[in-house]
């Protein structure tokens, strides 16, 4: 029997995002100084009675928590991305942890918003200043966080809506949810003091939770999506079906979805009364934005159905 070598026809499935390693040490960074912060805040809430600032540093800590996971993700995913138990390779243990830091953050939401009322009817007396001081500083490191991060490093529209890395859009969303809480935090600290509204800290609060509530709905739906395989961009499989359907050639079938942050694969039957080789008709789609690995059957239409 003839034997010959497959390595021509084999190909890797590293679907990694194109800024993995960077996301990667940043995210690590960003880890740091939100234990940090999460540290003063509690702590700092906690001494001078501010239920917003304690609000806050209980959020900094899960997302702490969150944003290590995310680093953890990105590590497991590079150090298994040639591992052939992956049939399509680690690009989706992103939008795992992407899904269970959503899921934090909702949680996080419920918390908050439990204690903000508890505080609305059991008020406690805030030392203004000193709390004051530490939700300035734990703005400060918010900003700093999400500026390593990168504020304009997203997709937007449905064309770019594949490239979403979940991982580091979780990241993100956990930073800009500290940030809206420092902000929340100082508002309503400054309105206390200056009016003595001593409710408005723990009305803070339940805005807080409500839009962290709001974003974690958002990013719960988007990477559970992906994780659910729902096709990721209807324009492309249509123009995959455009592409396909010439010269009499029909689609059986077709599945496109995410393997990872910018890539897509493709597996697609194909019914002709002319058939042409798997490679030809992979040959129609080697230009297509972000399809990365595409299988193609091709079966022969049958003579007693008529033109295919």
């Amino acid at each position: 029997m003839h034997t010959q070598s497959t390595e021509q026809w084999q190909h890797d499935h590293v679907f990694l995002g194109p800024h993995h390693a960077r996301r990667e040490r940043r995210v690590w960074l960003v880890v740091g100084l939100t234990a940090v912060m999460m540290v003063a805040e509690i702590v700092g809430g906690m001494i001078f009675g501010s239920m917003a600032l304690i609000a806050d540093g209980w959020h900094m800590s899960t997302h702490a928590a969150a944003l290590a996971i995310a680093a953890l993700a990105y590590a497991f995913a590079r150090r298994h991305a040639k591992d052939p138990r992956f049939a399509f390779g680690t690009g989706k243990v992103g939008e795992l942890a992407g899904f269970a830091s959503a899921v934090a953050l909702a949680l996080v939401a419920l918390a908050i918003g439990y204690e903000s009322v508890t505080r609305l009817f059991h008020p406690v007396a805030i030392s203004y200043n000193e709390a004051l001081l530490i939700a300035v500083l734990g703005l400060a490191v918010n900003l700093v966080s999400a500026w390593l991060l990168g504020a304009g490093d997203h997709a937007h529209g449905e064309e770019g809506h594949h490239h979403h890395d979940h991982n580091h859009r979780a990241a993100y969303v956990h930073v800009l949810t500290d940030a809206l809480t420092s902000l929340l935090a100082i508002a309503g600290l400054l309105a206390a003091r200056l009016f003595a509204w001593n409710w408005v800290d723990p009305a803070v609060g339940i805005v807080g939770a409500g839009v962290i509530a709001l974003w974690a709905l958002g990013l719960i739906r988007s990477s559970g999506a992906v994780l659910l395989d729902i096709v990721p961009a209807p324009r492309t499989a249509a123009k995959i079906r455009e592409r396909l359907e010439v010269d009499g050639d029909r689609l059986a079938d077709l599945h496109l979805w995410r393997v990872g942050p910018g890539h897509m694969a493709v597996v697609a039957a194909v019914v002709s009364d002319r058939p042409q080789p798997p490679d030809a008709y992979k040959a129609r789609l080697q230009d297509i934005a972000g399809v990365s690995h595409v299988t193609v059957e091709v079966h022969l239409c049958p003579e007693h159905a008529g033109a295919c």
